[in-house]
């Protein structure tokens, strides 16, 4: 089954076309890789499937239905570059904000609602900073809440924009961890990823696109040399340690 079905949907700013006639299909408990250049259309592509932003045209169906049918299902981690760090919050309430659709609009959360939370930041690892105004903590730790925030949706898809951008090492291997576990209990995730030398280690399909899509299927035949000179316009200089990619450069 399909979890995601796009058609032929364009996008643009103004005038400007930065997505063109992308169509491609998402299996249920898959990890995605999204990767191509800067200025390929990677986060409008997840803005304009999530309706934050219109399309020109094209179809899309989540769960074989609209959007507006299964938008429980469906978690979203934005860019940590798009969020107001400075509103004045903690991490336990920005946790919380993901569980509106159980708690209820202008209702208080209740002592369960709290203990879901804190279970939740436990789970990430920033449980002793639950009390922390978000723009006191660092990058990674600010990724990891906003991480959280998603889990306590418990989608079943969920649209991950550059979660790995600006982390340090062991937020990585945290990250990557929980995205794999969620895979393993049936989860399927999309992630817009900018590091060509971890995509083999870390997705189990990749979608290359550059304003459209360039190819996309299972990492071990479509993450190829061709298919990535393809999307970055010829421009990948390879090295090689036998099969394994130990390094990538763009001209």
């Amino acid at each position: 089954m399909n979890i995601l079905e796009v058609e032929g949907v364009s996008a643009a700013y103004r005038k400007n076309t930065v997505l063109n006639d992308v169509s491609f299909s998402i299996p249920k408990g898959s990890l995605t890789g999204i990767v191509g250049p800067n200025g390929a259309g990677k986060s409008t592509l997840i803005k304009v499937l999530l309706e934050l932003h219109p399309k020109l045209s094209g179809n899309v169906y989540f769960f074989g239905t609209s959007l507006k049918k299964v938008k429980s299902k469906v978690g979203y981690v934005p860019q940590r570059g798009s969020v107001d760090w400075d509103f004045p919050t903690d991490a336990l309430d920005v946790v919380m904000m993901g569980m509106y659709g159980q708690i209820g609009w202008l209702k208080w959360p209740k002592k369960i609602h709290r203990k879901k939370a804190m279970e939740v930041l436990d789970k990430v690892g920033m449980a002793d900073f639950s009390h922390h105004q978000i723009s006191e903590l660092s990058g990674g730790q600010q990724q990891r809440v906003f991480l959280a925030r998603a889990l306590i949706q418990d989608a079943d898809l969920y649209f991950m924009d550059e979660p790995l951008a600006g982390v340090d090492a062991a937020t990585e291997r945290a990250i990557m961890a929980i995205l794999r576990e969620l895979k393993n209990k049936g989860k399927t995730v999309l992630v817009v990823h900018h590091d060509l030398q971890t995509v083999e280690d870390y997705f189990d399909r990749v979608l290359f696109l550059n304003r459209t899509v360039v190819a996309h299927g299972n990492t071990s035949s479509t993450f190829t040399t061709q298919n990535i000179e393809k999307a970055y316009g010829g421009s990948v200089r390879w090295l090689k340690e036998g099969i394994g990619i130990v390094g990538t450069h763009l001209q």
